[in-house]
């Protein structure tokens, strides 16, 4: 675990109860099609909480991402993606994360956590880089993992049409919970 960071070194930190602004945050997602371009997404849908903890490595996180949201840009590779080929949205409406950690890996923040998606449980570590917190009382980070999406039993193995490899990139801001 890293060096703790006491609350007086990052300018506005509070120890509270944050939630997920999902207007203004995005979860984003990138994966290799027929192995030469990316394929990019979003999810439209999710929520969440952020307890920051006397130090910022006691802090948590908690977040629920509507899978039936997914957007390409495209309704029929939508579709595709909603259906029992892909997430199988109809048995697995939604994905999961819960943070086990937080440590410091130089300037920035690793988010450990369990990541649920297709009903398959893995360990995830999110890196993190902590935008800060604000008077008005908000709170942004953005953070970036890549999974190997037939570890989750999504899609076919072998990659060939669709990567197995997928980054998903996270653009946070979160309200203190009044």
């Amino acid at each position: 675990m890293g060096a703790t960071v006491t609350t007086t070194q990052i300018p506005g930190y509070v120890q509270a109860t944050w939630d997920i602004d999902s207007v203004h945050s995005e979860v984003e997602f990138t994966v290799r099609h027929m192995g030469v371009g990316k394929s990019r997404g979003r999810f439209g849908s999710f929520r969440g909480e952020i307890v920051t903890g006397e130090t910022l490595e006691q802090s948590s996180v908690t977040a629920t991402i509507d899978a039936t949201s997914v957007d390409t840009g495209n309704a029929d590779r939508d579709a595709h993606l909603r259906n029992s080929d892909f997430l199988d949205t109809d048995r697995f409406p939604t994905a999961e994360f819960r943070s086990t950690g937080v440590r410091r890996d130089g300037e920035d923040y690793v988010i450990d956590g369990e990541f649920t998606l297709h009903g398959v449980t893995k360990p995830v570590s999110l890196t993190t880089e902590l935008g800060g917190f604000s008077a008005e009382g908000l709170l942004g980070l953005s953070a970036k993992t890549t999974i190997n999406r037939t570890d989750f039993g999504v899609g076919p193995d072998g990659g060939a049409m669709v990567g197995e490899k997928v980054t998903i990139t996270l653009e946070i801001e979160a309200q203190l919970r009044s």
